[in-house]
C-alpha cells in the first residue's frame, strides 16, 4: 500500500489537484449541477485557490488523491479521489483542519451528500443550519455543520 503524505499544495499541483475535484464531485453529487465548465474549474484552482488560500493534498507516490481547503474557521473543500476513499486520508485532513483551527470549524455539504453528513458527525460536527440553496452557486440545498472543541 501507498504511503499518503498531507502537504501544502504547490503550483504545479493545481492540474492534478482540480482533476481530484472534478472526479469527486461527479461520483459523490452525481445530482447535483455544477454551474461552472471543467475548463472554469481548473483555472478557478489554479489562478485562486492554489496560490491563494490554505490548500492541502494528500500525494502518495507524487499522485495528488485528495484535496482540503481551509479559510480561517471554514473548512471550505474536502474532496478524495473516489479510489482513495475509505482509507482514512478524510480523518487525517479532518484533524489536520482541527488543528489548524483549534477553537472550532464550520462546514457547509449538500443535503443530498449523506455519506458526508455521517463523515462529518463521526468527527463530532453538529448540524447547526439548513438552506434551500438560494444561497449558493449550485442552487443546491444545504447544509452547515460546526464543530467546537
Amino acid at each position: 500500500m501507498s504511503t499518503v503524505v498531507i502537504r501544502r499544495a504547490t503550483a504545479s499541483d493545481a492540474s492534478a489537484t482540480a482533476d481530484v475535484y472534478l472526479r469527486s464531485f461527479t461520483a459523490a453529487l452525481p445530482t447535483v449541477v455544477r454551474p461552472r465548465s471543467d475548463d472554469e474549474v481548473r483555472a478557478y484552482i489554479r489562478d485562486v485557490v492554489v496560490p491563494s488560500r490554505e490548500t492541502w493534498v494528500a500525494a502518495a507516490e507524487e499522485q495528488v488523491v485528495g484535496l482540503m481547503v481551509l479559510a480561517g474557521d471554514l473548512l471550505s473543500q474536502l474532496y478524495l479521489d473516489p479510489d482513495w476513499r475509505g482509507r482514512g486520508i478524510g480523518d487525517r485532513f479532518v484533524a489536520l483542519a482541527k488543528e489548524r483551527s483549534p477553537r472550532g470549524l464550520s462546514l457547509w455539504t449538500f443535503q443530498v451528500n449523506k455519506p458526508a453528513h455521517r463523515f462529518y458527525e463521526r468527527h463530532g460536527f453538529v448540524e447547526a443550519e439548513r438552506t434551500d440553496g438560494s444561497g449558493n452557486e449550485e442552487r443546491e440545498p444545504d447544509v452547515r455543520y460546526v464543530w467546537l472543541p
